[in-house]
């Protein structure tokens, strides 16, 4: 009997490309998936694409409406009203493209492990352009998995997540908590935060399982070279990494009851830092072993903690 993965896809206004990402599904090495979508107010065919691609697959494919509240609260949506009882849960964008082996990959490396212990698993993806091509691999993280590094950053991007049962099952009781303080900035990045703090066991996988496709349309881009690293002190400055964290942590103080001790007392030190000083913020952000992955990276939010911008 084969390992059963319910995908998770947020949709909204993706009828350019989501025909591309639903054939990829076709193409995997494992086959036994269904299809949930939840599109979020869409304009175009994208409803109707998905409903026609229903009629030409085995797979059971559902359209739910969502909330119309942005991407997070969609995906959130999504774990919160997840009928059945899957072995696995991937989440998927509209514009992606999976590589045949993503699943088969994915749920091998997480079946390696306790099935009692909520676990995710991210990866590595190769940046594409709108035509799938000029291909460059998303940049490795060299420092392991960790709550204190879950703070401050994420780890994978949500396309490229599994959840096993123990973890899924625990991010759909805490998304239900988030919902109802307005939810996390990004889902991926909260779902990194949940497993984490909760003891589960976080893996990322440096073997790029799908094709990240970057347009005109995407809400967030890449993390490579220093114009994103010039991007990510822009948004240092400019109040928006603060704004992200305070979002995260809001969301994750309604499920602290969910973490380990250890863990709640790193996320109650976090969120005491904006009343410091700079220098004892500071202080405070290298006691608490908060750390972003690549030395640029750590030194740009050393100071946005230095200057109270997180």
């Amino acid at each position: 009997m084969t390992a059963h993965v319910a995908i998770l896809m947020g949709v909204y206004n993706g009828a350019k490309f989501i025909e591309q990402q639903l054939d990829s599904f076709v193409s995997q090495t494992h086959q036994d998936w269904r299809l949930i979508a939840s599109d979020d107010g869409s304009r175009d065919a994208s409803a109707s694409l998905i409903t026609a691609f229903a009629l030409e697959v085995p797979q059971t494919i559902s359209i739910v409406q969502g909330p119309k509240a942005g991407v997070a609260v969609n995906f959130l949506s999504l774990l919160r009203d997840l009928e059945g009882d899957p072995d696995f849960v991937a989440f998927s964008d509209q514009d992606d493209v999976w590589l045949p082996e993503k699943l088969e990959r994915a749920i091998a490396a997480l079946s390696s492990f306790s099935p009692d212990q909520p676990m995710l698993l991210g990866t590595a993806s190769y940046i594409v352009d709108d035509e799938l091509n000029n291909k460059v691999r998303s940049p490795r993280f060299n420092r392991l998995p960790s709550f204190r590094n879950a703070l401050v950053q994420s780890v994978a991007g949500g396309n490229t997540m599994l959840l096993n049962r123990a973890g899924w099952q625990l991010a759909k009781a805490a998304a239900a908590e988030a919902l109802a303080v307005g939810g996390p900035f990004t889902h991926d990045w909260w779902l990194y935060q949940v497993i984490s703090g909760a003891g589960g066991k976080v893996v990322r996988d440096e073997q790029p399982s799908l094709l990240y496709r970057q347009h005109g349309e995407n809400l967030f881009g890449t993390n490579i070279g220093w114009m994103a690293s010039a991007l990510r002190l822009k948004q240092v400055l400019d109040g928006q990494l603060k704004e992200w964290c305070a979002q995260n942590t809001k969301a994750l103080m309604e499920s602290a009851h969910r973490l380990t001790p250890e863990n709640r007392e790193i996320l109650n030190g976090f969120a005491s830092m904006s009343g410091l000083r700079p220098g004892a913020r500071l202080q405070k952000f290298r006691h608490l072993g908060l750390y972003r992955q690549g030395r640029a990276s750590q030194k740009i939010v050393e100071v946005a903690a230095y200057l109270g911008r997180i």
